[in-house]
């Protein structure tokens, strides 16, 4: 038992002994593009915005995918030392542009946990809160005190993360170091549109248990939606494929892609249980009526 996850027992001989036969993740990386409909969130946005609910294009991606894993509960998979597991959470990590004191771009990696209860309007609060949090040029979350105490010593890195690397594939380490890595994460999530660039496919890294890399470009003409009126944002999609099967994968995308063509459903609990009331957050209630476009495609 690790403190992230337990033992998927009882699998079928092909899918158990097919994470020895790839032992790394870059062995068992398989790459989609998958195409939204740009028009389609824009509208949902400006009309939430109208009612005072300000919601982004990556907290739309985040709600609508995660719904679909709970209808598909092996997108929650990991493999780790040749082993599949079942993820006891579901997380997502983010990459964030932030300025350094002195003026200049910097990045810092977010991560944030979702919950069956969740609907896209507390995903958003908490996104846009840990967002708002770590705008200030002189706040340094955990990640980055870690790391900069690392690069203090000289070797330090290296040591720490040989060390982490062994402990994880033998279960051993903390969980609070599992909570603290963007790289042990359900979903890594990262949003070129907001910077005006295309999608990539991104791979997933071998450190940690990253299963799915989705990278969001900036928006093109619905040649892929079959609407050359429309604007369709691509997707760059990298799965694990030890994780489950074809069969499994298909289903989940399909999932995905109807959760997004029925944002409203979105809008309640994802368990089925009683809806709240959206709240504005602080983060929301500082930002002004009117945005730039960019902002609105922007993760961060």
């Amino acid at each position: 038992m690790r403190p992230d996850g337990k033992r998927v027992k009882g699998l079928s001989p092909i899918v158990a002994i097919v994470p020895y036969i790839m032992p790394k993740r870059y062995d068992a990386q398989n790459t989609v593009t998958e195409y939204i409909d740009e028009d389609l969130m824009k509208s949902y946005i400006r009309e939430k915005r109208r009612s005072g609910v300000r919601i982004n294009h990556m907290s739309i991606i985040m709600a609508a995918y995660y719904k679909a894993v709970l209808a598909n509960p092996k997108l929650n998979y990991f493999i780790m030392n040749n082993r599949i597991y079942e993820r006891n959470h579901f997380c997502v990590s983010f990459v964030m542009l932030k300025q350094r004191p002195d003026g200049t771009p910097d990045e810092t990696v977010l991560k944030v946990f979702l919950h069956p209860d969740d609907t896209i309007f507390t995903i958003n609060q908490r996104v846009q809160e840990t967002i708002a949090k770590n705008e200030d040029a002189s706040y340094a979350n955990s990640m980055d005190k870690f790391a900069s105490a690392l690069f203090a010593v000289p070797g330090l890195v290296r040591f720490v993360v040989f060390l982490a690397r062994h402990l994880d594939q033998v279960g051993l380490l903390p969980r609070a170091i599992i909570d603290l890595s963007p790289f042990h994460t359900s979903l890594f999530i990262t949003n070129l549109a907001s910077i005006k660039t295309s999608f990539i496919h991104h791979h997933c890294y071998e450190f940690g248990t990253t299963s799915v890399f989705v990278c969001m470009g900036k928006p093109v003409p619905g040649y892929a939606l079959g609407d050359l009126d429309k604007r369709a944002m691509p997707m760059g999609v990298v799965m694990d494929e030890r994780i489950c099967t074809g069969y499994e994968y298909a289903a989940f995308c399909n999932d995905f892609r109807k959760n997004l063509r029925d944002l409203e459903g979105l809008e309640r609990p994802f368990d089925g249980s009683a809806p709240e009331e959206p709240e504005e957050s602080a983060a929301e209630e500082q930002q002004t009526e009117a945005a730039p476009e960019e902002q609105e495609l922007a993760g961060v």
